[in-house]
């Protein structure tokens, strides 16, 4: 639903009713994870989708039928080869959708909340009694929240625990409460999707190469800031895609501000005078990723003046070089495509091959690697 939050604020703001279907469980190879939501208002109007039109129609009209009696139901959708013309997945997946007519309550909070960039967690029962199915509570990050799950302060807190947890970590999925801290007599599973504010994408080097990888960066949902020493090169004029452009020592810039577990730092300066004291620093953190570019001539004199520097072996460990996959770039704008191809594998646990010929899954759906795991581009 928070995928499609700018959109559905503005309906809610112009006082249009509108049922919203969300993924709430994957199997196999589902084409959308677990959050991904199609919206229908009572004009007919659609906007998002839960599985790239596979099952978008059947979808639609059970939006519809939940804005006509206002029930919230729970729908799976797969495919099956004894009925290959029914709806289904051509994919071979299977997808759960929760359909729920939005009349008010937390959801218009929520929606306000990821439209302004405010760290909220939207938790919702997707499993569970069916006169319980739907109901909603909005988490803060200091743990209170509001909004109800039928009538149970202690269900109310529990659930706010764990929606807390997940939002720490910025992420969307589902969590399971066991029947004692239900106390609705039955397990219930909880549908938590994170708003946090977009991830950080720091790239220190003002070089040709920081341009292409800031529209890159940009376009996957990045803020992204740019960090140079030299003022005549950190310019909003050669990065007007840029969020912010800062003046000053790459490792002093590093220290001074504010990083998390999701946060990417690209060194494309390959100065010994600039990476040496920044990989330092960044190899202590723990951030999602870090790159450096340079040849692997620059690499190995790089890892070298590291050690001389007290760098361990295991903190040098978290360093691949050269920066990117393998696209044999050579462009600034194929450079960045290498780099951005990169910090999506390591972010969903992808492998970096290629799907043809390949038995890898196309969707990923273990655990992504631990965060503060760093690279480095020739």
């Amino acid at each position: 639903m928070l995928d499609i939050a700018e959109e559905l604020h503005r309906w809610v703001e112009q006082g249009r009713e509108f049922a919203v279907a969300t993924v709430v469980a994957v199997g196999g190879s589902a084409p959308r994870q677990p959050g991904a939501a199609l919206a229908v208002d009572s004009d007919g109007t659609a906007i998002g989708s839960v599985s790239g039109g596979c099952v978008e129609g059947a979808v639609y009209d059970l939006c519809t039928q939940a804005l006509e009696d206002g029930q919230t139901v729970v729908e799976r959708f797969g495919y099956s080869d004894e009925d290959a013309f029914a709806v289904g997945l051509t994919c071979g997946g299977v997808i759960d959708i929760l359909v729920t007519p939005v009349r008010g309550g937390v959801y218009p909070a929520a929606l306000e909340a990821a439209v302004s960039g405010e760290a909220a967690a939207l938790a919702r029962i997707v499993e569970g009694p069916a006169d319980l199915m739907g109901r909603a509570l909005l988490v803060r990050p200091d743990g209170s929240y509001e909004g109800g799950l039928g009538g149970h302060p202690e269900l109310d807190r529990t659930a706010a625990g764990e929606a807390r947890a997940m939002l720490d970590g910025g992420r969307t999925g589902t969590v399971v409460i066991g029947e004692d801290g239900s106390r609705c007599g039955q397990p219930l599973t909880l549908l938590v999707e994170s708003s946090v504010p977009p991830p950080r994408m720091i790239v220190f080097g003002a070089i040709d190469f920081a341009s292409a990888l800031v529209r890159v960066g940009k376009f996957l949902g990045y803020h992204v800031t740019v960090c140079d020493a030299r003022p005549v090169f950190a310019t909003p004029a050669r990065f007007p895609e840029a969020d912010e452009i800062v003046v000053e020592w790459p490792h002093r810039y590093l220290a001074s501000t504010e990083v998390d577990g999701r946060t990417v730092l690209c060194v494309l300066t390959h100065d010994a005078k600039f990476d040496v004291p920044l990989l330092e620093a960044a190899l202590k953190l723990p951030v999602a990723y870090v790159g450096a570019m340079g040849s692997r001539r620059t690499h190995e004199d790089r890892n070298k003046r590291l050690r001389e520097v007290g760098v361990t072996e295991l903190e040098l460990a978290r360093l691949r070089s050269p920066i990117g996959l393998d696209l044999g770039a050579r462009t600034p704008e194929e450079t960045a495509l290498s780099i951005a191809a990169e910090i999506v594998a390591d972010r969903r646990g992808g492998t970096g091959a290629s799907l043809a010929g390949a038995h890898t899954p196309i969707h990923h759906d273990g655990p992504r690697p631990p965060a503060g795991r760093i690279g480095s581009v020739a």
